[in-house]
């Protein structure tokens, strides 16, 4: 704090470095957190005055424009609480201006794209009550995936406990939020020497026996400088600090590897890790790193990540980028696997499958797009007749079924009529066997026989309507499609193609339309039942040398 009144420049930026290197990482390692925020503060201020400058400005520009934002955000959280029947007490901070650097430093972001500037704490009664009060938090506001930390369940080694999370208010801005007890906060902000004085009668656990070390290396230290030197190592015992080959400095968990260290530098480094110099020198990559070490990593674009890198790997990073990389080359070759097996399963169908077909049956198999398909035919979670069904409707049964069915005369056999009552099938709707139908009868007239959903009965209201069904002796019928193509060489043999794979007789084509773009024909097919039908109107519109195909 007496920083200001130091003349030389020179010993403020010594005093402020010490400050920096010694005093306020000792304070965070006994959980003073509170001091240890004020000593970065006043250190930045010396170290990095413009970036200060600009932080802080930009902070004070913030608070006077939010017009009293925290208060209220604090407000609805707790109202949000109380409502839950959680007695708290909320309140609301900017983030500090040392922390914000810290973060643009390491993510190489501007001021800018920091979005989580604000920051609120929330504390509670009981230690349930923390875990309750989050789960409103989660109810009430949008979670940020992947920035929940349970330091109460896994306290830091200083004795930090907290909830932390971040949610997104309104107009998409983000928060921190973080929950503990009083009695964590008062151990989290002023140190276990806090905690200790509070619950009196309780002594210092084994936790800072650290602290004993560290008396010892001042009454042994024989100048400023080695003591300095001393002081750093025992501050960061549980800590090593290796370079890279420009100089730039990483800090890792004792133990760490070259993997490790990849990894801390850029997950696209680590993932591509086939070897590693340590001091010059060729190392294994489970050579724990030493304090000091200048590690060079070698890498391949064709590498990826092992499995087994996970029996010596240290950092949570690390462990986690190695299982994704490890879990994507999986999917990847079950999707290999897949797509082999999807040109089995096309070439069995009565129609070519185009991208198209592939698009509509991944949208009928709910899925998100062409790679989930293969990666789920891979994977055994669709079966063959499921892929089929969703790439031609109704093809399925129809490559099950080996039976011929042999070319011969149509016998048309209907139930409900008078025997040797004459009919005639409407040509407005063209029935086939397996449609349900109806009878319109007239005076001196044939029996019309008409699909029950056909537009034209309403024009029947005269008539007599019979109630009819298909007899057993009948075989087929005519059906009739109207389809548009794309008007390109080839495609109306395709068409006629897939007419001669579903075993479908053409009885009539007329060209109805043709311009530039699409040409549309109507055509009877002589068909075996409503089904036959139904699986050429699926590998009809599965072609991508047609644009539409309906009965009509």
């Amino acid at each position: 704090r007496t920083l200001h009144f130091i003349r030389s420049p020179e010993k403020r930026q010594r005093i402020a470095r010490e400050t920096m290197d010694i005093y306020a990482p000792l304070a965070e390692r006994v959980g003073m957190y509170e001091y240890m925020r004020e000593m970065q503060l006043l250190a930045f201020e010396q170290l990095e005055p413009e970036a200060y400058a600009t932080i802080t400005g930009r902070l004070a520009q913030i608070r006077s424009q939010d017009g009293g934002q925290v208060d209220a955000i604090a407000l609805s959280i707790k109202q949000a609480l109380a409502e839950a029947g959680l007695k708290v007490e909320v309140s609301g901070r900017e983030k500090h201006p040392y922390s914000i650097w810290k973060k643009m430093a390491e993510r190489h972001v501007t001021f800018e794209q920091i979005t989580d500037i604000m920051a609120f704490r929330v504390l509670t009664e009981s230690q349930e009550d923390c875990y309750k009060a989050l789960g409103v938090l989660h109810t009430t506001w949008q979670m940020i995936p992947g920035r929940f930390k349970d330091y109460i369940s896994t306290p830091k080694a200083n004795g930090y406990r907290s909830l932390h999370t971040a949610l997104i208010y309104e107009n998409s801005m983000r928060m921190e939020v973080q929950v503990r007890t009083h009695d964590m906060h008062r151990t989290n902000e002023f140190g276990l020497a806090a905690h200790w004085a509070y619950k009196q009668g309780d002594r210092p656990d084994g936790q800072v026996g650290w602290l004993r070390d560290l008396i010892e290396i001042v009454d042994a230290s024989h100048d400023a400088d080695e003591l300095l030197e001393h002081t750093k190592l025992a501050i960061y015992h549980d800590r090593i600090f290796a370079f890279t080959p420009k100089g730039a400095l990483h800090q890792l968990p004792k133990g760490a590897t070259p993997v490790d260290f990849a990894y801390a530098v850029h997950t696209d480094l680590g993932n591509a890790t086939v070897g590693a110099k340590i001091n010059g020198r060729h190392m294994p990559l489970r050579t724990p790193l030493s304090n000091g070490d200048v590690v060079e990593i070698v890498k391949s674009s064709s590498s990826e990540p092992q499995l087994s890198w996970l029996g010596f790997v240290v950092t949570g990073k690390a462990r986690a980028a190695i299982r994704r990389a490890v879990r994507a080359k999986e999917r990847q070759e079950i999707a290999a696997i897949g797509e082999k097996l999807f040109e089995e399963i096309a070439a069995r169908l009565p129609a070519k499958i185009g991208k198209k077909a592939i698009s509509a049956a991944v949208d009928r198999l709910g899925l998100k797009d062409d790679e989930e398909l293969m990666y789920a035919i891979g994977a055994a979670k669709l079966s063959d007749s499921e892929v089929m069904e969703a790439l031609v409707p109704g093809s399925a049964a129809a490559i099950t079924d080996t039976v011929e069915w042999p070319r011969q005369e149509r016998a048309i056999s209907i139930k409900g009529l008078t025997p040797g009552m004459a009919i005639r099938m409407a040509e407005c709707c063209h029935p086939v066997p397996g449609d349900r139908i109806v009878g319109l009868r007239q005076a001196g007239k044939k029996v019309e026989v008409h699909t029950i959903d056909c537009l034209n009965l309403a024009n029947g209201v005269d008539a007599d309507w019979l109630d009819l069904s298909w007899g057993e002796r009948t075989t087929g019928a005519i059906g009739r499609l109207r389809v548009v193509i794309y008007n390109r060489p080839g495609t109306l043999a395709e068409i006629t193609g897939i007419f001669a794979t579903n075993r479908a007789n053409v009885i009539n084509l007329q060209m109805i339309q043709r311009d530039e773009t699409f040409g549309t024909f109507e055509v009877d097919l002589e068909v075996r039942d409503v089904a036959h039908l139904t699986r050429i109107v699926g590998s009809l519109r599965a072609s991508d040398a047609v644009a539409e195909a309906e009965r009509v």
